[in-house]
């Protein structure tokens, strides 16, 4: 057999009946990203040997999500001992470093597993290692014991616990480090005779201090130990998440006039010298250039700007939008599936869709893409330096030349050469006098209307 380093066994199989939800709990956001998405890329960066995944019957979607990593059903459910008895078939031969973690508390940091690995690696080497926090109330939480010499005694469950352990404040989050080739073997000695007749994954420190054994604790600040069971929980660990966020991103060079109504992305990125105004949303997959003013009320998804363009007030930049350096997006515009090239203009009260706007057009307000007939999609090519008039519709497929103006309020439904003026404007009539001819007339209706 070889000998593995690091393995991680993934606990995600609870049902999450308190998230009021047809989803599967691992599977809500936190940032644009599902929360056990979070913790797998934590675990990923010590390339463990495996990590296998427990869940629940009719989890496919999470299998999915995770996925080529095996995934293990725990079913039934019969409690964290039995969740990690489950991943037997998955780890059966490892015999090096297993991190037993949970879906569901996706804030661990890297740094907080690597203080676990090293304290399950000391010398003398400790069979398992728990990890602990210090809540403002610790109440039901098991309470860790710790004798004379700083070793990890027992966890003892709140209830069960003496007046004097009550007192204790260091915690069981239920995160463990665990040496593989005694894990299994102590997991099949766990009982179930409790109040639940569950099998408590807690019990094997019991066991492993009765086979001579030493076990150790390490501490972790309590954000990284958010447990998600709620909604309320998952807006709190989206305040965490987006707190930490923001503070990197300023740290870095962005201004944001007020962070607390910015939110970002796992993965936005933003360039040095960005200015983030006040109730601005990143979605998924943005990159901002350096230099780049994000106007309040902005909202960007997939979008990709460049360095020195200004977008919003009340912008929308949806997936597939890509603003080019200099380029201006204006209050009321929405880009999609859209190319704004070097300089372009966009500024008003404007839909832009599966298009490109060249280089230095000016697109002017209130017109319109008409991209889609209800069946396909079509593209609408605007050329470099074209001026494009007021509430213009352009009926896609079309191409608007280099240099081409179209008339404001002008219905496009043929390409217009390069250089070309386009309009279909109806010829002005005036009828001179008609204005004031019918205020005479409308107010002697009212009049008699009021005289009856």
């Amino acid at each position: 057999m070889t000998k593995k380093k690091t393995a991680a066994i993934v606990l995600a199989a609870g049902l999450g009946t308190r998230m009021e939800s047809d989803k599967p709990k691992v599977l809500h956001t936190i940032a644009g990203r599902a929360m056990i998405s979070h913790l797998m890329e934590t675990l990923a960066r010590f390339e463990p040997d495996r990590i296998a995944l427990v869940i629940g019957k009719g989890m496919e979607s999470v299998a999915d999500s995770v996925s080529p990593h095996p995934c293990c059903v725990q079913e039934p459910r019969l409690g964290t001992g039995h969740a990690v008895l489950a991943a037997k078939p998955a780890m059966d031969d490892f015999e090096g470093d297993v991190l037993i973690v949970y879906g569901d508390t996706p804030l661990v940091s890297e740094a907080t597993f690597e203080a676990m690995l090293k304290a399950r690696r000391a010398t003398p080497g400790n069979a398992a290692v728990v990890l602990g926090f210090r809540p403002d109330d610790p109440g039901a939480y098991g309470r860790l014991v710790v004798g004379a010499d700083g070793s990890l005694d027992a966890i003892v469950e709140a209830k069960e616990c003496t007046p004097e352990q009550l007192e204790i404040g260091l915690c069981n989050s239920g995160v463990m480090a665990v040496d593989g080739a005694r894990l299994f073997g102590w997991l099949a000695r766990i009982g179930n005779d409790n109040a639940k007749g569950e099998y408590y994954l807690t019990d094997l420190i019991e066991l492993a201090r009765a086979d001579g054994q030493r076990c150790a604790f390490v501490e972790a600040p309590l954000e990284e130990l958010l447990g998600i069971n709620s909604r309320a929980d998952l807006a709190v660990a989206e305040a965490v998440v987006q707190t930490d966020l923001r503070a990197r991103a300023m740290n870095a060079g962005v201004t944001m006039t007020d962070p607390a109504s910015v939110f970002l992305s796992w993965d936005t990125q933003l360039g040095r010298d960005v200015h983030i105004g006040p109730n601005v949303v990143f979605g998924p997959g943005v990159s901002v250039g350096a230099g780049t003013e994000i106007l309040p009320f902005s909202h960007l998804e997939g979008a990709s700007v460049g360095a020195n363009v200004r977008v919003g007030p009340f912008a929308r930049l949806r997936p597939g939008a890509e603003v080019a350096d200099t380029a201006r997006i204006g209050n009321f515009v929405e880009i999609k599936n859209a190319s704004i090239q070097l300089g372009a203009k966009v500024s008003h009260l404007s839909y832009i869709g599966d298009a490109r706007v060249g280089p230095r057009a000016n697109i002017g307000a209130g017109t319109i893409t008409c991209n889609y007939d209800g069946y396909f999609k079509d593209r609408t090519d605007i050329g470099e330096g074209a001026f494009i008039g007021s509430n213009t519709a352009l009926v896609a497929p079309v191409k608007i030349g280099d240099g081409a103006t179209t008339g404001a309020g002008s219905v496009i439904t043929k390409d217009v050469p390069a250089d070309a003026l386009a309009l279909t404007r109806a010829p002005l009539k005036v009828l001179a006098g008609w204005a004031a001819r019918f205020r005479k007339r409308r107010a002697a209706e009212k009049k008699k209307g009021q005289a009856k």
